[in-house]
């Protein structure tokens, strides 16, 4: 089974805050004692981010490039006091709702443009959000604004988490597989900054750190473009859920946003399941993990990518292009994974590449990809 990766497409919020001042507007949030307070920096600095975007934030003529003035930004409000948990689930939907069309047509603006298709062309469309809802949705709104057929076939892919896209990339198969005439158009979009959690939590206030809003699209048929540039080729699709560690990951629905939980086991779990899976999966298709020439790990944290560098005794280069998006962009979610991938094509890094991913469950998703001269 494979396809090609025809085209992609990247966006992000056009306002961004530097992870100092982002430190600075979480503490007005938290309530938090003296302590707590030299604490958060500390926090921050840990995640190894340098700068998240999010469409919450304002434009402010004081910074350049595009950054925001930590106190520029009106959705949250200070807490009043320690048992207030910011805005209700309602109001953070009906932000998602107003904001996330303008990011998802721009990345699938820019991965139809790469891929030379023509609109009328694209049979399919997949949607991938785990960060809001709402119906009509996000599929309405990329057929009405890049003027796709009325008649796409339209699935969404939700509340998958950070894998979400590669969830995608097997549905998409299995239409190309279905057809050799379709052509699918995927866009992942999350606005991770809408599910900010006040008070002092642990677990919480780490995910305050490292989520931030992006999307990523890509365009996939059986046929590779016309021209004679070098194309990526979906090869395999794999999943596996870990026995025993449905506690480890959480990603729930609460009065006040979306909840996640990350029990500090994560890493451990990775180092000791993930070779003994990945090895004989990829066995299964005829590689050995030397034959791999790219990564593009979801980078979920820091730990998160040391213990898959453990696992599979990778160099510390292997990762970079993992590690270059989180310290760029944060972890944007389902679509990070798709930044990471079109990071190794920049850096000219050879393949075949493994995509990983994990999520609640605890799941790890598995691609391998080939390039195709």
């Amino acid at each position: 089974m494979s396809f090609y990766y025809n085209g992609f497409g990247t966006q992000t919020p056009k306002v961004s805050i530097s992870q100092t001042d982002s430190a600075t507007l979480a503490a007005e949030f938290c309530s938090p004692t003296e302590a707590q307070s030299r604490l958060l920096p500390i926090l921050y600095r840990r995640t190894t981010v340098q700068r998240r975007h999010s469409v919450l934030l304002e434009p402010s003529g004081s910074h350049n490039g595009g950054a925001a003035d930590p106190i520029n930004q009106t959705f949250y409000t200070l807490a009043h006091d320690r048992h207030d948990r910011g805005p209700t689930t309602a109001t953070r939907m009906q932000a998602y709702e107003r904001y996330v069309s303008e990011l998802g047509v721009s990345a699938s603006r820019k991965a139809i443009v790469a891929s030379g298709m023509e609109l009328d062309s694209i049979t399919h469309l997949i949607t991938v959000s785990c960060t809001g809802f709402s119906a009509p949705g996000l599929d309405i709104a990329l057929v009405r604004e890049l003027g796709l057929s009325p008649d796409i076939a339209r699935t969404h892919i939700g509340f998958m988490g950070c894998h979400g896209a590669m969830n995608a990339i097997r549905v998409a198969n299995a239409f190309v597989e279905a057809d050799p005439n379709h052509r699918v158009l995927s866009c992942a979009v999350e606005l991770c900054s809408l599910h900010h959690q006040y008070g002092w939590h642990p677990e919480r206030i780490v995910s305050n750190a490292l989520f931030a809003d992006g999307a990523a699209a890509f365009v996939a048929s059986k046929n590779r473009q016309p021209d004679s540039t070098p194309q990526l080729e979906h090869v395999a699709s794999g999943s596996f859920v870990v026995p025993g560690t449905e506690s480890m990951m959480s990603w729930r629905i609460s009065d006040h946003g979306y909840e996640m939980t990350l029990s500090p086991r994560v890493p451990e779990i990775i180092r000791e399941s993930l070779p003994d899976w990945l090895s004989p999966w990829l066995e299964k298709q005829g590689y050995g993990l030397s034959d791999i020439g790219g990564w593009a790990v979801h980078p979920g944290g820091p730990r998160i990518l040391d213990a898959t560098a453990a696992a599979l005794q990778l160099k510390q280069e292997d990762l970079s292009a993992s590690r270059d998006v989180l310290k760029q962009y944060g972890n944007m979610s389902s679509p990070t994974v798709l930044f990471v991938l079109k990071q190794l094509q920049r850096k000219q890094i050879a393949g075949p590449y493994v995509m990983l991913g994990y999520g609640p469950g605890l799941t790890i998703e598995a691609a391998l990809l080939r390039s195709s001269d």
